[in-house]
């Protein structure tokens, strides 16, 4: 239990003296187990959209010290960058971390049917279109502005006492401080009471606390600077391709960024063939980015499920550290930075004011058990629509089909825009179920065979 004594005029100190514990039991008195005036403190490990938003929440209780860990305060993050309409209301982000404003989108088959998906949303609905260093930026400012203290440091190791999970001893985490331009890091620790591990896929803090492995895809992306007449054709339009030249288990991608496009593709089951990949959407994008320059190359891995352990002792996991990216869309902002509030919020309830620590146990019946009841289905239904339609070609051929959909359009658009599924009619669902199946039969029937790989080793590996 902290102790937190505040001593404001020499009248309140001349008044605090002995005489004021007579006859009361001192064993019932709370003591402050480190000196005067010191609170939790509490650390948020990684800059990106789950940490920030964790720090910004804890930074705004003031009786909390939050520091935010960042190695790489300037990062442009290797992401598609999409962002749903309720985040931008939900998170209260300005239109400047907006890069476009996409209404638009062309899906493309393997065999180069497209279809045109937009036509059910309304004028002021658009799927954001993000620069990482802006919207990573945005949102970490907002948390030194309330307060966070920020350490330009790259955590090493953590180190944590064997009795964590049943007392207040606290943890030391070690790391590098840069200094401004410096590209030497200087070894220091720090001693904290709680950790918010947002530090990525491969999360320091998720190995410290033995939090498990989980499989990876590898997403790989450049940034394109292309002619701005091809530009235009961009200006609102985002582009998916499906086909096992481009991915044997997910999609390529151009997304249009604020001067140029995003061009990138992903796996899992194939990771050695990545470049093999991006070429391929080069290719199928061809005249629509042709004479481009390539200004940045872009690679990273990204979760398949959850962690084994999101929660040890009084250290959490969120974002991408925790595996909360969906499967199908590979989506991993809105969820990042939903999750980084989410547990920041039930943490600082349980903390009263910064009076007490809370437990592994309290944690998980607050922040997991709220975040799986909201999110759980949600990662679910994306898996097995992975599973089902990102299998073979004649599996892509039919969800192509399906997305001429107007039915089909609506509820996807209001899922991902809201992360809620609305109105769904008994009866088109219905009639959807059938549509699949003849969408999956005819694809199947028509597609062409899928090229064979192996990589038993490489498809072992997890982080």
């Amino acid at each position: 239990m902290k102790f937190t004594l505040a001593l404001t005029t020499l009248t309140s100190v001349s008044a605090f003296t002995a005489s004021s514990f007579v006859g009361q039991n001192l064993a019932s008195v709370p003591v402050s187990k480190s000196a005067l005036d010191m609170k939790y403190k509490v650390a948020v490990v990684g800059g990106g959209p789950a940490g920030a938003c964790a720090a910004e929440i804890f930074a705004q209780e003031k009786g909390i010290d939050t520091v935010l860990f960042e190695r790489k305060l300037d990062n442009a993050k290797p992401c598609g960058g999409a962002i749903p309409l309720c985040m931008v209301g939900e998170f209260d982000l300005p239109e400047s971390v907006v890069d476009r404003k996409v209404r638009r989108m062309n899906l493309i088959s393997p065999k180069g049917v497209e279809v045109d998906i937009g036509e059910t949303l309304k004028p002021d609905e658009y799927i954001g279109m993000t620069r990482r260093e802006i919207l990573d930026g945005y949102l970490r400012d907002r948390a030194i502005d309330y307060g966070a203290e920020i350490v330009n440091g790259l955590v090493t190791s953590i180190d944590i006492p064997a009795d964590h999970k049943v007392s207040e001893n606290q943890y030391t985490i070690n790391y590098q401080a840069y200094e401004e331009g410096s590209s030497a890091g200087t070894p220091k620790n720090m001693k904290v009471d709680l950790i918010v591990g947002a530090d990525g896929a491969n999360s320091r803090v998720a190995k410290a606390m033995d939090a498990g492995q989980y499989n990876f895809a590898i997403a790989f992306q450049e940034r394109i600077k292309i002619p701005d007449d091809k530009m235009k054709f961009y200006e609102e339009m985002a582009e998916m391709y499906v086909g096992d030249d481009v991915s044997p288990d997910f999609y390529g991608w151009v997304f249009p960024k604020y001067d140029h496009v995003g061009v990138g593709t992903g796996t899992v089951v194939n990771r050695p063939a990545i470049k093999q990949y991006q070429k391929a959407i080069r290719d199928r994008a061809g005249d629509k980015i042709a004479g481009g320059k390539i200004i940045k190359v872009e690679a990273h891995p990204i979760p398949e499920h959850y962690r084994p352990r999101r929660v040890q002792g009084r250290i959490a996991l969120v974002g991408d550290a925790a595996g909360y990216v969906t499967k199908c869309s590979g989506e991993g902002i809105y969820f990042a930075a939903k999750s980084g509030r989410m547990a920041a919020e039930e943490i600082v309830k349980l903390m009263k004011n910064g009076s007490v620590l809370p437990t592994q146990a309290d944690i998980e019946r607050t922040y997991l058990k709220k975040y799986d009841n909201l999110y759980g289905p949600t990662y679910t239904v994306l898996d097995l629509l992975q599973k089902v339609f990102y299998v073979n070609n004649g599996a892509r051929e039919a969800f192509v089909e399906l997305c001429n959909s107007k039915y089909v359009q609506q509820v996807t658009f209001d899922s991902y825009l809201y992360k809620r599924v609305q109105g769904n009619n008994p009866l088109d669902d219905l009639k959807l179920l059938g549509e699949t199946i003849g969408c999956l039969i005819k694809g199947y029937a028509d597609a062409k065979p899928d090229a064979e790989f192996s990589n038993p080793v490489e498809s072992q590996k997890r982080i």
